[in-house]
């Protein structure tokens, strides 16, 4: 494990963007949900009316965890969720899904100023939750993919598989999106007809074409993948091989060189609306999915930090990759001041577009 520091990223520990924070399976109810992200104790909780709220753990008044009981009477008797609310279960002060308390059930002293619970902006889509980090504070500066796909006709929704914590700092994933060499040893991949990455403000692309021999079959047509991330924590990958799919792979901060991390597929059927036999095959491949992206999974949770690639020709553009990475380590005044250093096309193998004629292109 290695932290940001180390790497050299930018001023700010935690890089600024939308992140997963669950699936929304694991969300009982209104039951509140612990979790821990950038370095934090947070509770995700669904109010009385649906809607979903995400803030600080402890209380102001004597540090209590708010997530994190099961004997209070403020739990034993349903009372945690009021409305849009929460209660301590230690006090008993509750607080509005701005985070500021609106009652303290036992005082007539006017809610002092101080008494707020940090809140972040909280999002379901596509069967996942999903929160803004800014440690400047601001509002989202680019929106989440559409995922236009999820719960549409002919399309298997995928059930998230829940990868757990990955004790590796986040660039050593991101450098994937570059790393054209590591797909043949690692994933089997044969004659390479293009590899290219284009780097477009707060995107990276991969656009590859070549035989995959854990997604494609033995001698079956090239595998056509068009992969991006929004962001540093959000990667979708149309695979238009044997079954049209998408891919989700999401990895969120937990604490400085620690991760945690989700994988999800949909999949294209004939059907309008899919049969058990189709969510079946869904599934399968979505195994498949899982299992080539575990072949990276098992190098990450072993390899010691690359703070500086040892680039030769053939590599790909790891190097502009990682200063792409870099506009979300640091304020939002220096943005443009990488985006200017990376933004265009870089081809690693190929010519520019040329298996994408006829396929979609990122949205």
């Amino acid at each position: 494990m290695a932290t940001t520091a180390e790497y050299g990223l930018g001023e700010q520990t935690f890089p600024r963007g939308w992140f997963m924070v669950a699936d929304s399976d694991e969300l009982e109810g209104t039951k509140p949900h612990s979790v821990r992200y950038f370095g934090r104790e947070m509770v995700l909780y669904r109010g009385e009316s649906g809607n979903l709220h995400l803030v600080d753990a402890f209380c102001p008044h004597m540090g209590a965890h708010i997530g994190k009981n099961t004997t209070s009477y403020v739990i034993r008797d349903g009372n945690q969720v009021e409305g849009d609310s929460i209660r301590c279960p230690y006090h008993g002060w509750r607080f509005g899904p701005d985070g500021r308390c609106n009652q303290i059930p036992y005082s007539p002293q006017k809610v002092p100023g101080a008494a707020k619970l940090e809140s972040w902006p909280v999002v379901e889509k596509a069967g996942c939750i999903w929160m803004w980090w800014d440690p400047e504070g601001g509002e989202p500066e680019y929106d989440l993919p559409d995922f236009a796909e999820y719960g549409a006709p002919h399309w298997v929704n995928w059930k998230m598989d829940r990868l757990g914590i990955l004790a590796s700092h986040p660039i050593e994933i991101i450098d994937n999106m570059a790393d054209r060499a590591h797909f043949e040893p690692i994933h089997g991949t044969q004659e390479v007809i293009l590899f290219e990455n284009d780097f477009e403000d707060h995107k990276v692309v991969q656009r590859m074409s070549s035989a995959h021999r854990t997604l494609s079959a033995e001698g079956g047509d090239p595998l056509y993948t068009d992969t991006w991330y929004t962001g540093p924590g959000i990667l979708i990958s149309r695979m238009e091989g044997q079954f049209p799919s998408i891919i989700l792979i999401t990895h969120t901060p937990v604490d400085d060189g620690v991760v945690k991390v989700w994988h999800g597929l949909l999949v294209k059927v004939p059907n309008a609306v899919p049969n058990e036999e189709e969510v079946g095959m869904a599934r399968a491949y979505q195994q498949a999915s899982c299992d080539a992206f575990s072949q990276d999974f098992e190098v990450w949770t072993h390899k010691r930090p690359c703070f500086n690639p040892m680039a030769v020709l053939g590599d790909g553009p790891i190097g502009k990759l990682r200063i792409w990475y870099r506009q979300f380590y640091n304020p939002r005044a220096r943005t443009q001041e990488f985006r200017a250093r990376v933004n265009g096309t870089i081809i690693t193998r190929g010519t520019l577009n040329a298996p994408f004629e006829d396929k979609p292109q990122v949205a």
